[in-house]
């Protein structure tokens, strides 16, 4: 599989610069999500497409005509997946603002829950599942762009990245989306997911332990697949959009001396994110002002902290908010410069078999999703 090498096994000399300009078919657009606070993260993802939105004149831009690729893992993998799927209609399957509304209509049901299992992870649980409802039968070869979403399987001892590549491939890859879901949100108890033909069986946990910030993994992949992206050659041509989220103050005090389970994942996670972010610092190299963005903390009011290559971490000059209007520009422009180009930059796989949509399956849309009841 692709996932099987990650950036801090990549060839090095991939990373470097190089002389020539970037693609004339333009960057290969990338979007990763942090496993973090799943309502943070979607309203930063609503922010953005707002501001494609009013900067396009397309009143029904979605943050998926935007990108090439996302990645997500835990909350990030699911929201990955509610952005990228493929509708009835064939556009996704909901608006970042639609996801958002999701996530916050029912986290006031699920803060029990979500202490055990997290927001979203409670959500394939509850009322007989309201991701399975909202996912119906889709798969991996459903979603509109390729993805990637992360998971531990207990079974190999390894982590396992689902993969729209490897699903087009074989049966034995592709999964149903709600398992996907479940599978990177698992926690405590393990998730046992099967592929769609049965042969293929993962004992998970959550991505969240496995892969919290999966920027490397996207990146990684994009790199070694020149049949999709045959025009990323190197870091230069690629814009990465690299999304995190902040995470609620761990308790501390005299009570607190010993730190429960649930936060020395929460720590560990984002020691990993903080580190996958200082290790893209690093391969972008100069060309991380132009090709790299990371938006970290929950309020896009406030100035985010940046890694700098070879120094240490600094207070961004722009606010959060400003970060995505102009990371909104910049999307824009890509997608004027593909409308320019006669040479693709992405050739997405097609199923050797048909392909399987089951949108006419769907019992819950969108807007009926975000109204249902709890």
């Amino acid at each position: 599989m692709l996932e099987s090498e990650f950036l801090f096994g990549y060839d090095t000399h991939r990373l470097v610069l190089r002389s020539t300009p970037a693609a004339v078919a333009g960057r290969v657009r990338v979007l990763s999500v942090d496993a973090a606070e799943g309502v943070i993260t979607g309203a930063t993802l609503a922010r953005l497409e707002a501001s494609l939105r009013k900067q396009s004149g397309d009143p029904d831009a979605r943050v998926a005509d935007f990108f090439d690729l996302a990645a997500g893992s835990g909350s990030g993998g699911v929201l990955a997946a509610l952005l990228f799927t493929r509708g009835p209609d064939g556009r996704p399957l909901f608006s970042a603002a639609e996801a958002l509304r999701l996530l916050a209509k029912h986290r006031r049901h699920l803060a029990s829950g979500a202490r055990r299992k997290g927001i979203l992870g409670s959500l394939l649980c509850r009322s007989g599942g309201l991701l399975r409802r909202v996912f119906g039968s889709t798969t991996l070869r459903d979603t509109l762009k390729p993805v990637l979403i992360p998971c531990y399987d207990l079974a190999t001892g390894a982590p396992i990245v689902f993969s729209r590549a490897d699903a087009v491939e074989a049966d034995g890859y592709d999964f149903r989306m709600e398992e996907v879901c479940a599978a990177t949100c698992a926690g405590p108890a393990a998730a046992e997911v099967r592929s769609v033909d049965g042969r293929t069986m993962i004992r998970a946990v959550g991505g969240r332990l496995a892969m919290g910030n999966p920027t490397a993994a996207a990146v990684t992949h994009v790199l070694n697949n020149r049949h999709e992206f045959p025009t990323a050659g190197g870091v230069e041509d690629l814009l990465v959009v690299s999304i995190g989220g902040a995470e609620a103050p761990a308790p501390h005090g005299k009570a607190r001396a010993l730190l429960s389970a649930a936060e020395l994942v929460r720590i560990a996670s984002s020691a990993h994110a903080d580190v996958v972010d200082q290790a893209m610092a690093t391969a972008f190299g100069e060309c991380r002002a132009t090709n790299y963005v990371r938006i970290q903390e929950g309020m896009l009011s406030e100035r985010g902290v940046e890694s700098v290559l070879f120094r240490e971490r600094k207070l961004s000059e722009q606010t959060n908010g400003e970060k995505l209007d102009l990371l909104a520009a910049e999307l824009i422009k890509e997608q004027e410069r593909r409308k320019q180009s006669t040479v693709p930059a992405v050739a997405t796989k097609t199923s050797a078999t048909p392909f399987r949509s089951s949108s006419s399956t769907f019992t819950t849309t969108a807007s009926a999703a975000t109204s249902a009841s709890s």
